[in-house]
């Protein structure tokens, strides 16, 4: 069972890999919104630190021809939920992860401000894991019971919210497995 620390706004029993690119969120702004992402580097590749890399600024943009877009980014997310269940946090929730990018939810822009961003390890053409939607489902019931103002209405995709820029968690991703946390 997943259990979030009121004093560190850290998961208990996980691993916890700081994360610099992140700062205060804005003064007396409410988490009510989940965004789930995707990502694996290279696309589709999966089992790798490439990602943990990423978000630590330690990516080797030589090690691979698609990582070159990446240089000089910082971006990092809340929780990366690997293939098998792993679950690595990034960013304490009361902090302002950087991952949403430019982006609009319900005329509210910069949505980094008031959400909490979850990156499964995955692609937008590759379906999810069983050990993924599992860990998903207790996370966001942890994250309701810590944040009460979020809705399952406010649990959206990276594509919600920059629909012209990012695709993710993709077609294959099961929306009515999480959206009330119903289990298969």
């Amino acid at each position: 069972m997943i259990k979030i620390s009121p004093n560190t706004h850290l998961i208990s029993n996980v691993s916890y890999l700081e994360s610099r690119n992140c700062d205060s969120r804005p003064k007396d702004m409410d988490v009510d919104t989940i965004i789930i992402h995707c990502i694996s580097l290279p696309d589709g590749e999966y089992g790798n630190d490439n990602v943990i890399n990423l978000f630590q600024n330690n990516l080797e943009i030589s090690k691979n021809e698609s990582f070159q877009s990446l240089e000089g980014v910082k971006v990092s997310s809340h929780i990366f939920i690997r293939r098998d269940g792993e679950v690595i946090q990034f960013v304490p929730f009361n902090l302002r992860a950087w991952h949403a990018g430019v982006s609009m939810h319900l005329k509210k822009s910069n949505c980094n401000d008031f959400s909490v961003g979850i990156e499964l390890e995955g692609s937008v053409s590759s379906r999810f894991s069983e050990n993924q939607y599992k860990i998903l489902i207790e996370l966001i019931t942890a994250l309701k019971s810590s944040y009460p103002k979020i809705r399952d209405s406010n649990i959206i995709g990276h594509n919600e919210i920059s629909p012209n820029r990012k695709e993710d968690p993709g077609k294959f991703f099961d929306w009515e497995r999480i959206k009330g946390l119903k289990k298969q």
